[in-house]
């Protein structure tokens, strides 16, 4: 369910005398995504994305969101493009949540991606780092390191149910990826979230990326570590080496990776699933048990995490050095 918030014909009616869009066709909700409001607008001139930004996401980075993607889109990559309403203005307010209106984008996702589309997304997701260079704005991974100790004090003393011993367990595993975080590494904006639902294909041509309400500026090498948990473990929790390779050669090959970056790999998809892990067990212990969006299972990322701090060097993910 990712419809939050309802909007009525009315209100659409009001709201979309301010664009010059065409006449509508169909308005409905998309119940994919657990973040915001999401909304298809068919109209006789184009199809587009309504996106109504709920309480989890901070209005006051959104214009980093946006000269995001339009940095992007203007770049020739195909993400969602903010569209302005007659007076030139892009974020508005309906029923009293942030929006915009948005482009639509074709294609689908893939649930268990293949080695052509692990190679498109690699090239895709290096493109991406070397063009949002040109962003002006702002903002860093409230969801990075420093987040992680905080997070997991939200969650001690209630962690026991997932095994006997788990909340030591996670203390150590935490501690030690903590020690061992790279510095010095190249930094910029990131899109922090990639995960295949995020990415939109026909056949195996990568034709969209979207949901960018994560991004930040960090280690770009560690937007790596999320799509090599996210695309290259298999149903049964196996990693696909084939996959890992075919990612990391296609990134290689339009933003070169130092030495220093291909040996951070482990510890920074490590933290990559630390972070996942976090968030879900955390969603997993505060989400009511009624609510709309079913939380999803920390025990996924765990399982991720240990492989990644079991590993001896980049072998592992089909690199030698």
């Amino acid at each position: 369910m990712a419809v939050y918030t309802t909007v009525d014909d009315i209100a659409l009616s009001k709201f979309l005398q301010y664009y010059d869009l065409g006449k509508v066709l169909s308005f409905a909700g998309i119940a994919e995504g657990v973040e915001n409001s999401n909304y298809l607008l068919r109209t006789d001139q184009a199809n587009y994305i309504l996106t109504l930004f709920e309480k989890r996401v901070d209005p006051t980075d959104l214009p980093f969101f946006i000269e995001l993607m339009e940095t992007l889109a203007t770049a020739g990559i195909s993400c969602p493009l903010p569209v302005a309403a007659m007076d030139g203005t892009i974020l508005r307010v309906l029923e009293g949540r942030p929006c915009v209106i948005f482009n639509f984008l074709d294609g689908a996702w893939s649930r268990f991606p293949n080695k052509a589309k692990c190679w498109e997304l690699g090239t895709v997701l290096a493109t991406m780092h070397l063009e949002a260079a040109a962003v002006t704005r702002h903002r860093p991974n409230t969801l990075g390191p420093l987040a992680w100790k905080p997070l997991f004090s939200l969650v001690q003393g209630q962690v026991e149910s997932l095994g006997v011993g788990m909340e030591q367990q996670i203390q150590d595993k935490l501690d030690a990826i903590i020690q061992n975080w790279p510095t010095g590494l190249p930094e910029g904006v990131i899109h922090a979230d990639l995960f295949p639902n995020n990415v939109l294909f026909i056949g195996d041509k990568l034709t969209g990326v979207i949901d960018f309400y994560f991004a930040c500026v960090d280690i770009l090498a560690y937007d790596l570590g999320i799509c090599l948990n996210s695309w290259c473990f298999e149903a049964d929790g196996t990693f696909n080496l084939t996959k890992s390779r075919a990612m990391l050669k296609a990134y290689d090959q339009v933003r070169p990776l130092s030495e220093a970056e291909f040996k951070a790999i482990p510890v920074l998809a490590a933290g990559s699933a630390m972070r996942f892990f976090l968030t879900r067990l955390y969603d997993w212990i505060h989400t009511p048990t009624n609510a709309l969006v079913s939380p999803k299972d920390p025990m996924e990322y765990w399982s991720i995490l240990r492989f990644h701090q079991s590993v001896s060097g980049t072998a592992a993910y089909g690199i030698d050095l």
